[in-house]
């Protein structure tokens, strides 16, 4: 699942609507949306560049890090570099909106610090927005690892076969293969069998064991090679299924200890 933070339809959906109410508002002041739309996406690109850079490459470099005195020096230059870009901006947009005959913008079309004070206050938006993400990713890292560790507290998992709990430590199990109405645990000495869906065994199990098929899941440790198609676990060749191929080609790509066929 992508991260909100990371999505392009989030982003643009946001800009998307901040370019309306800006066009809005400032045509209702100027008795004149079409001069306020050209003004506006003629500012755009200041707006944009002084939120992308604040919020992606000042905060999390110098702010998140604590280094706080690189962070409110490099602010300063960011907020002295917008307010000229905004001036320059103002200057040509008169030019433009002058030679097409707009005669009717209002007073604060003129006025920079209202301007400056409408640009920071979307980048602020966005930081707080931003922030308000970030919050919900980490605690949903916190939770992830909490339920990993839960699951690697103990060296087995517990299943029942043949109506007995059977305890099946996790570095005996090469994989596991869903049939009709049962699965089938491969282990290095037997096969125990038993009527869990894998959907619900795979919740269970930790990130030791990786989903590369409807029908199997494997013990990553067990790899022995794999290509695109196709894994091989011990002695025996599994099929990695279309849904699952770029999952399994990224995460088994970032192991050291396997061979790409």
């Amino acid at each position: 699942m992508k991260k909100l933070s990371s999505n392009p339809i989030y982003h643009i959906a946001y800009w998307g609507l901040v370019l309306v109410v800006l066009v809005l508002s400032f045509g209702l002041s100027w008795e004149s949306r079409r001069a306020a739309f050209f003004f506006i996406i003629m500012l755009f690109p200041v707006v944009l560049g002084t939120s992308y850079f604040f919020n992606y490459l000042l905060v999390p470099k110098y702010f998140i890090k604590k280094k706080y005195r690189q962070f409110f020096l490099y602010t300063f230059y960011t907020i002295v570099v917008s307010l000229y870009l905004e001036i320059c901006v103002l200057m040509f947009s008169f030019i433009v909106l002058t030679k097409v005959n707009y005669d009717k913008l209002d007073n604060h079309a003129s006025d920079t610090i209202l301007l400056a004070i409408i640009m920071y206050l979307l980048v602020f938006i966005g930081s707080f927005l931003l922030l308000l993400q970030q919050i919900k990713e980490n605690n949903q890292t916190i939770q992830r690892l909490k339920d990993e560790n839960n699951k690697m507290k103990k060296a087995y998992f517990e299943i029942i076969s043949n109506r007995k709990t059977v305890k099946i430590p996790y570095d005996d199990i090469i994989y596991i293969e869903s049939l009709s109405e049962q699965i089938i645990i491969h282990t290095k000495d037997n096969e125990i069998v038993s009527k869990e869906k894998i959907s619900h065994l795979e919740k269970r199990l930790p990130d030791l064991f990786l989903r590369i098929h409807r029908s199997f899941i494997i013990n990553k440790e067990k790899i022995k090679a794999f290509s695109y198609t196709n894994i091989t676990v011990e002695d025996k060749e599994l099929t990695i299924g279309r849904s699952y191929r770029s999952v399994v080609k990224e995460i088994l790509q970032s192991s050291n200890n396997t061979n790409i066929l």
